[in-house]
């Protein structure tokens, strides 16, 4: 179930289902024989806010509802695929939430780069920091938690690499695990036009390590295949007008 849209697709403004709403599903879910509920969502703990914080009683109300409409035999997931939350969000109180309501045991935390340059660049609204802090928490509360890292962000230089690389190695080191991406222009994001990305033979190699290690998994590989086939349809069929890529040091309105 779509919970709330990536704000960039939609005039970068959510829009929340109401609780009454989510509930009818659910109970029509449980009716049909259905049992596990899931949310599809970029930013779990954005639910029932306009603002930067997370309203905390306004997730537990969804959670809440959620689980007594799907009943005793059913399961209640938020925060793990397909969705994830913003490593600002976490929280003690909003992982004993997630535990108390839900049945998933994994959190994904939505980090995408390890250097602040590119976080900044990108609108992400979090650092370097927050994401660290983000796991820490959750594995003491007892999660696994997962981080989505993208290589081959636009405007990387080496400096950067390595710092994801840094990044992804400390908290493999913590326990958490690595859910590596390659970069690709999505419709809805400031970066549509950007050219797809490029892992380097080192990146590739230091990634594989940690594959290696259990601590590193994803599509990668095949998402950096999909991403050269896409810039070669790129320059055969260049898009008509003017492109509304964003630079990568510009100040976009709004967060990706």
């Amino acid at each position: 179930m779509s919970l709330l849209p990536d704000p960039f697709m939609f005039s970068a403004r959510f829009r929340h289902r109401s609780v009454h709403n989510v509930r009818w599903h659910v109970d029509q879910m449980r009716a049909k024989g259905l049992r596990d509920v899931r949310f599809i969502t970029p930013t779990a703990l954005s639910y029932g806010t306009d603002g930067e914080e997370p309203n905390l009683a306004a997730v537990e109300e969804l959670l809440a509802t959620c689980k007594e409409g799907i009943g005793p035999a059913g399961r209640v997931f938020f925060g793990s695929f397909p969705s994830e939350i913003r490593p600002e969000h976490v929280s003690r109180e909003a992982l004993r939430l997630v535990r108390k309501y839900c049945a998933n045991t994994n959190i994904i935390v939505g980090a995408q780069s390890g250097s602040d340059r590119i976080l900044d660049a990108a609108k992400r609204g979090h650092g370097v920091e927050e994401v660290k802090r983000a796991a820490r928490l959750g594995i003491a509360e007892g999660f696994t938690i997962n981080v989505d890292m993208i290589f081959g962000m636009p405007g990387e230089d080496p400096s950067d690499v390595e710092a994801s690389l840094s990044l992804a190695r400390e908290l493999a080191d913590l326990g958490a695990r690595i859910h590596a991406h390659t970069f690709m222009p999505l419709p809805g994001t400031p970066w549509r036009d950007a050219p797809p990305g490029e892992v380097d033979p080192a990146t590739i190699s230091a990634v594989d390590r940690l594959s290696q290690r259990g601590s590193l998994y994803g599509h990668w590989r095949k998402q950096q295949d999909h991403a050269s086939r896409l810039a070669t349809a790129a320059r055969q069929y260049p898009r008509p007008g003017r492109s509304r890529t964003l630079p990568i040091l510009a100040d976009p309105p709004g967060d990706l």
